[in-house]
């Protein structure tokens, strides 16, 4: 089969297991193709290896399940970001940076309790 026509778009996408949880990210080569017999066929390929769709039939890397959310690239590694354990600043620079945006509690303040967050569901 010969291609008369060939396009190629990158694309990548995030993916989280509603099974496990696991989250991971994988960037594709999606190739358009159009054969002697003018028939369109796509082929991906992720890390230059040819690869099923991640649209049709996505599999947990994880577990195996099949039970996968697909979302925009990015969101999977900017949660993983938010999670991984942030650098300590030394102590006198975090306490000079305390001092520094320190502002005294106005009139209209109001210190949340946990009490004040359930007080909508209280039985009356």
């Amino acid at each position: 089969m010969s291609d008369i026509a060939a396009t190629t778009v990158h694309e990548a996408y995030a993916f989280a297991c509603m099974r496990c949880g696991h989250g991971w990210e994988q960037a594709y080569e999606i190739e358009h193709h159009v054969d002697g017999s003018g028939n369109a066929f796509v082929v991906y390929k992720a890390d230059g290896e040819r690869v099923p769709s991640p649209l049709s039939t996505p599999t947990c890397t994880n577990c195996g399940g099949h039970v996968v959310r697909i979302m925009r690239a990015g969101r999977v590694s900017s949660v993983q970001r938010l999670l991984q354990p942030q650098k300590a600043a030394p102590p006198e620079a975090a306490a000079d940076r305390i001092a520094a945006t320190a502002v005294a509690p106005g009139p209209d303040a109001h210190h949340w309790q946990l009490s004040d967050l359930l007080r909508p569901f209280h039985r009356r």
